[in-house]
């Protein structure tokens, strides 16, 4: 009796040790450090914390099919004029133009709610903004938030880009000329948030958007949470190009989790910067003035992408086309139930230093055309005189825990003259593709074990 006590302890004792060193097993970024507890926060936000609740019917603005920007603007310069508050777009569709938001303002959605963008880019006023890697003037988002402090977008209702119209003319212009950028169509993005900090965009609807969907700039401690993001228009519509779901664009700290992603370009593309002086703001380069369209170029630390569900898209995570210097990222925990074309995209720009490092894509399941893309990327290469190329370089890629069926496992182009690439860790990844080609060669410092065909 007394061994059968013994021995019921010590198991006890060892499954208590056991408990004990998972629950102190620290969640790390790729590079060591822990991951804050910020980071694992995910409350809600809370309406009625938002101070006084200004909704769109009682002030006499109407789901009425006319275009209301002007009213709109000015219920939210009344609520910042008296100390802040929640604009709330009740049941119905409400047209509009873009809106800038100021501190101490937010935005709230009602069950049944449709904030519908203008397909009229008129209504979408000009100002020095960030687009495609460069400060520049362009036209505004329909939802803007610029040097804000705690700006909230929350509830169950949809912003509507009513993006069909926008898309239609930019593929009209592309038969005509095939060199036309995004920006020579014009459209405005869904949302753009900039210079911003303790951000928060939960639980709404993110439609149809005539360009990028979200985009955010130069900002740190923002929250994507529970968003339904889709622009891919039907088989009858054109298809909306460049409609990213996700943009960021020089930021810190950064978790996007339980959101649904379909759209026709990537959804979460990695920005940055772009162009031969590109990481000017780390480097000096004696006797080289810096271009101007590389102020504002930075770096991006600190983003985890997990619990979220992806339909089509060109890129599941993607670094690029504008990006410079990206640390520590994180793809985990992603089921893809429609094939999207590209689980790891790194875009390599042949006219822009380029530093991709402590980048981790694990445990997703689903069907890609590639598992891992690298190639050069040159669309609209331009060195603007530099007589050498700059040099880029990705360092320590993981991906592991992964189940999935694709085309091509392993598309990587090797160009040391543009790129090179080091310390990549493919670990427990079950793969089912027609091309299984494999050339662990092309990288310095290649570890892999449990891949299975």
């Amino acid at each position: 009796m007394r061994k059968l006590f013994i021995a019921a302890l010590m198991a006890v004792l060892s499954f208590s040790q056991s408990y004990a060193a998972k629950k102190v097993q620290k969640d790390l970024f790729p590079d060591g450090t822990e991951i804050p507890e910020w980071f694992r926060n995910t409350a809600a936000v809370d309406l009625q914390a938002l101070g006084k609740q200004y909704k769109l019917t009682d002030h006499r603005i109407f789901a009425d099919g006319r275009v209301h920007t002007a009213e709109i603007q000015a219920l939210i310069d009344k609520a910042a004029a008296n100390g802040g508050g929640v604009i709330v777009v009740p049941q119905g569709i409400y047209m509009t133009g873009g809106l800038v938001f100021k501190q101490g303002t937010h935005l709230y959605l009602e069950d049944g709610a449709v904030l519908m963008g203008s397909d009229f880019i008129g209504d979408y006023p000009l100002g020095t903004t960030r687009i495609e890697g460069e400060t520049c003037t362009y036209f505004g988002a329909l939802i803007n938030a610029d040097g804000l402090d705690g700006f909230t977008i929350s509830g169950k209702g949809t912003i509507d880009g009513n993006g069909l119209r926008y898309h239609q003319s930019f593929w009209l212009r592309r038969k005509w000329n095939r060199q036309c950028t995004n920006k020579d169509e014009q459209r405005p993005r869904l949302v753009y948030i900039s210079n911003c900090k303790n951000v928060q965009i939960e639980g709404v609807k993110l439609q149809n958007s005539a360009f990028w969907t979200t985009h955010i700039y130069n900002s740190e401690n923002v929250k994507l949470l529970g968003l339904r993001i889709y622009s891919l228009g039907t088989p009858n519509d054109s298809k909306g190009p460049s409609t990213d779901a996700i943009d960021l664009d020089v930021v810190k700290n950064v978790l996007v989790k339980n959101c649904y992603m379909s759209v026709n370009d990537d959804a979460v593309a990695i920005k940055g910067g772009k162009g031969p002086y590109a990481d000017a703001f780390k480097k000096n380069y004696d006797g080289v003035e810096i271009p101007k369209e590389s102020i504002g170029n930075g770096a991006n630390s600190n983003i985890i992408i997990e619990d979220c569900e992806y339909g089509f898209c060109h890129g599941c995570l993607t670094l690029g086309s504008e990006s410079v210097h990206s640390r520590n990222i994180i793809l985990r925990r992603i089921n893809i139930s429609s094939q999207a074309n590209n689980l790891l995209w790194l875009k390599m720009r042949p006219d822009t230093p380029q530093l991709y490092e402590y980048i981790t894509v694990e445990d997703i399941k689903g069907p890609v055309k590639n598992f891992i893309l690298v190639a050069p990327w040159t669309q609209f290469y331009d060195l603007k005189g530099r007589k050498d190329k700059p040099m880029s370089y990705s360092d320590h890629i993981t991906m592991r825990n992964c189940d999935v069926d694709c085309n091509t496992f392993f598309n990587v182009k090797q160009q040391e003259e543009v790129y090179h690439l080091s310390n990549f860790n493919f670990e427990n990844i079950t793969v089912r593709a027609k091309n299984k080609d494999f050339h662990p060669e092309y990288v310095e410092n290649f570890t892999y074990k449990n891949i299975n065909f």
